[in-house]
């Protein structure tokens, strides 16, 4: 994935998305914030606090996607957030149960999944 990010560093970003860290921030976001900014995913805003940027927001919610299928893979009754159900569903990845809020993944999805993988695992990160 984009630049070959950690689960620590998903993890940062994650809580800087949700505004976890007020005030200090956590050991987890302190850990990965001079990689992160130094690759522009989260930047210092002028107040002094931490924030993703555009390109953040868009690598997070990729990996979010990435990570809903694999869960949905694993667990036809995982949770779906809202935001990632719509791009999904989109583009034909996971479609919803009749009469419920669950969601199976498509053909299409493992697939993609499949791909991702055999990519991580030919630059010897899977």
């Amino acid at each position: 994935m984009s630049d070959d990010l950690t689960r620590d560093e998903f993890d940062a970003m994650g809580q800087v998305s949700r505004r976890e860290h007020h005030g200090r921030p956590s050991a987890c976001v302190a850990r990965n914030v001079k990689r992160l900014t130094g690759i522009k995913l989260m930047e210092y805003g002028r107040d002094g606090q931490l924030s993703l940027t555009e390109k953040g927001k868009q690598t997070l919610f990729i990996y979010r996607c990435i990570e809903t299928l694999r869960a949905l893979a694993a667990d036809p009754n995982a949770s779906v957030d809202a935001d990632v159900a719509v791009f999904l569903s989109r583009k034909g990845h996971i479609v919803e149960r009749a009469d419920t809020k669950a969601y199976d993944i498509t053909q299409r999805g493992r697939e993609s999944i499949t791909d991702i993988d055999a990519q991580a695992q030919s630059r010897g990160n899977g």
